[in-house]
């Protein structure tokens, strides 16, 4: 399966909206004094519960953390012996309604591979990109090509 990329909102699948949805909720509720780049991550678990999280800023900025990695650490935490099947990612400026495209950076896309590799299991990621299509990746590692798992740091002394 390769990334698809949707025009418009409405050519989601229903549970991809439904994500969505619950990113956008999330993302009221990120802490970002500096930027006011507010963002919401939503995930689903294999039994269809939900977990969100939204980004938190830090006058130290590396202090901050990202929504999707709140959400992450969160379900790891709360639901350790579940799967996540898909995780959807929004932002949006403080005081504004519109969404805008805000793709996941690379710490996040690196923690999404680590948590899909960890699970043998794919995680399907929704984000809105450039022109406010929104992309359906299958899988975390789709989102990072040479990546670099836990098999790069196996060495084997002979």
């Amino acid at each position: 399966m390769e990334i698809q990329t949707f025009t418009h909102f409405d050519d989601l699948d229903q549970e991809s909206k439904y994500l969505v949805h619950k990113a956008r909720d999330a993302a009221q509720h990120a802490h970002a004094p500096y930027s006011r780049f507010m963002v919401g991550a939503a995930l689903m678990l294999e039994d269809g519960t939900v977990v969100t999280g939204a980004n938190f800023e830090n006058a130290a900025y590396p202090s901050s953390m990202c929504a999707e990695r709140v959400a992450l650490y969160a379900a790891a935490s709360q639901y350790p012996e579940k799967r996540i099947t898909k995780l959807a990612v929004v932002a949006k400026k403080k005081n504004d309604k519109e969404l805008i495209p805000a793709t996941s950076c690379g710490p996040c896309r690196q923690v999404m591979l680590e948590f899909e590799t960890n699970q043998q299991n794919l995680i399907e990621v929704v984000m809105q990109g450039d022109n406010h299509a929104w992309i359906k990746a299958p899988s975390a590692a789709s989102l990072l090509p040479f990546c670099f798992t836990k098999d790069n740091l196996d060495i084997h002394h002979k």
